[in-house]
């Protein structure tokens, strides 16, 4: 993320109003947010812009959200997907979760939960980016070493006169 974004959200609801008042709670935390009202938009739009996170309803007019999770999963696996859903079963919890899901919140939203949520999941995405990011560091510091050690152990061709 570059400085001063805290992160990129797509909201995917159908309901316009749910949509707005998200999205309008994750701009005025700092998030860049961006929103879809079904699937197909939301696939789309997941297929030309990065997002760190979606926000995903589980009830969309095109398709289910579990549905839509996997073909998120396929397009940006790294993106956080965080199920909402006015449909709090048991059952939904767990298809969702094997279909790629981070999280799970239940309607009506708790603002104050769903920002704490979004925040815990993209300060974590952050901590193994930049865990992978020093791991990738270091891989190239040892591999240095080690062709320079190598270098300095082959033997120098000798001129001949």
């Amino acid at each position: 993320m570059s400085e001063g974004e805290k992160g990129r959200i797509l909201v995917i609801d159908d309901d316009e109003g749910t949509r707005k008042v998200v999205a309008e709670a994750l701009k005025s935390e700092g998030y860049s947010v961006d929103t879809a009202s079904n699937g197909k938009e939301a696939v789309e739009k997941s297929q030309t812009n990065f997002y760190n996170l979606a926000l995903v309803d589980i009830r969309l007019p095109d398709m289910e959200g579990t549905k839509l999770l996997t073909s998120m999963k396929e397009t940006t696996p790294e993106m956080i997907k965080i199920i909402l859903t006015g449909y709090p079963a048991l059952e939904n919890a767990v298809d969702a979760v094997n279909k790629g899901a981070h999280g799970y919140l239940v309607k009506p939203i708790n603002m104050d939960e769903l920002l704490r949520t979004v925040d815990q999941h993209l300060k974590k995405q952050s901590e193994l980016k930049e865990y992978g990011q020093q791991r990738l560091a270091q891989f190239v510091e040892t591999r240095v070493k080690e062709l320079q050690t190598e270098e300095s152990d082959t033997p120098k061709a000798t001129k001949k006169d």
